[in-house]
């Protein structure tokens, strides 16, 4: 697993833009982790799948009821990861009105996950590989803390819980 004092591991995640911006277009666009991370403070949440009922209830919202307390606390970006594509996480995002507090972003083969040491088999459940539960804070690329959730449970990567340890 990563650990605090290194590098986000060096992948493409994807993300839909309903807007153009930045030189990016319409639809799924996708993005170096170290060039999206470069000389940004970023709390990284990875969870399940979307529209699973604890992420879609609880994990996601937290984050988007507390964006400006993030932001008060120096955070530049807030990035939701999960083990779907990019078409996917953009129509979860809508659903969420996530607008542009939350990064919505698709790690389709789990190779994020995986390089991270945080995926997990939820074959039994119809699901697949599939990211643990988490939240880091990341700065300038470098993990400077991490809460990694037991199984099936949600008490350290929650927004609230994150904002009290930030």
């Amino acid at each position: 697993m990563i650990k605090i004092g290194e590098k986000l591991p060096q992948v493409t995640l994807h993300e839909f833009l309903d807007t153009e911006r930045d030189g990016c277009g319409i639809g799924p666009n996708k993005f170096a982790v170290d060039t999206l991370a470069k000389d940004k403070k970023i709390v990284v949440f990875g969870l399940p799948g979307a529209y699973t009922p604890t992420c879609s209830a609880q994990h996601v919202p937290g984050y988007v009821a507390h964006y400006d307390a993030f932001k008060a606390k120096g955070v530049d970006e807030i990035w939701c990861v999960s083990v779907n594509d990019a078409f996917v996480m953009g129509a979860w995002g809508r659903a969420q009105k996530v607008g542009t507090k939350v990064r919505m972003l698709g790690d389709g083969n789990a190779q994020f996950c995986k390089k991270l040491g945080l995926e997990c088999d939820l074959g039994e459940h119809g699901m697949g590989l599939r990211s643990q539960r988490y939240a880091m804070l990341v700065d300038h690329g470098v993990v400077k803390s991490m809460w990694v959730e037991a199984p099936g449970k949600f008490e350290v990567s929650s927004a609230e819980a994150v904002l009290k340890q930030i």
